[in-house]
């Protein structure tokens, strides 16, 4: 990769990571520059790097890297304090290479926030709940066909949206799920058997309440498709469609209402949560 291209890449992550972790760490070092009285120069000359990137480091305008780090804290006699921050700046790097589809982002940053959410899916399993494997199928069967690059990309991202479940306080999840989402087996019989055991460990988390809407119901208010609920901390309740890569965020309370009467018919009409897992448990073959 040339300069051009590093320093490029660079800019980009130091767009995404955490500002407050970057300066944190720039000032660490700029402290620790000063008590051994060296200036950004001397510093540079002794680690091989220049003055500038030096600055821009102190600054926390530049990502510094863990072969800096491990020198710096070598040379400046740290004790473990600048490489101790070498997995939050790599994790933050990972993250920062997540990227969601432009019209998907409003609704991501939504959902990172949200304290509950409540999903009707009647086509897929709903994204936060998916397994990798399932997941990389849903994409790479769309057309006109992904470039494997983006199909992972994509992948990545949904497997990164799903820390909010295990993190703390998690939101509280309900999802009702057509059971002919769980009959289809996506991906074949070994994906599909692994979505249904994911399923089953996701629907024992207090957070979380999975419910079938069987087959048998002929009638029942889910005709218009699949939507989500959602409540960001502190903000009002909305819905989210998608349908065939277009997407609609709703906000208008009285749209936003009608859509969660209706969510509460269909899981008055859909099996409890016990009966569901049951059902779960029975297309496994372990009932």
């Amino acid at each position: 990769m040339s300069e051009a291209a590093v320093e490029a890449q660079e800019a980009y992550d130091e767009g995404e990571l955490s500002g407050d972790l970057m300066r944190a760490v720039g000032k660490q070092v700029k402290l620790l520059r000063e008590r051994a009285g060296l200036t950004q120069r001397e510093l540079g000359d002794r680690l091989g790097y220049s003055e500038d990137l030096v600055s821009s480091l102190e600054r926390g305008r530049r990502t510094p890297q863990r072969e800096f780090l491990e020198a710096a804290d070598e040379l400046l006699g740290a004790g473990g304090v600048l490489t101790a921050v070498i997995e939050d700046i790599e994790k933050a790097k990972a993250k920062a290479r997540v990227r969601h589809p432009a019209w998907f982002r409003d609704y991501a940053r939504l959902e990172a926030n949200a304290v509950e959410i409540n999903f009707f899916s009647m086509i897929t399993v709903p994204g936060l709940l998916q397994t990798e494997d399932y997941a990389r199928v849903t994409f790479a069967v769309r057309q006109p066909l992904w470039a494997e690059e983006i199909i992972e990309q994509r992948v990545a991202a949904r497997m990164t949206r799903q820390e909010i479940l295990t993190g703390w306080p998690p939101p509280i999840v309900t999802a009702v799920i057509d059971e002919a989402v769980l009959r289809r087996e996506i991906g074949g019989r070994k994906v599909q058997e692994e979505q249904l055991r994911h399923l089953l460990r996701i629907g024992q988390l207090r957070s979380t309440t999975l419910q079938v809407l069987p087959l048998g119901c002929d009638e029942n208010p889910s005709v218009d498709g699949p939507f989500v609920l959602l409540t960001p901390k502190g903000k009002s309740q909305v819905a989210y469609l998608e349908v065939q890569g277009a997407s609609h965020l709703i906000t208008d309370p009285e749209e936003v209402r009608i859509l969660a009467a209706r969510y509460g018919a269909i899981r008055g009409q859909a099996l409890t949560p016990r009966e569901s897992l049951a059902l779960m448990q029975e297309l496994l073959g372990e009932r």
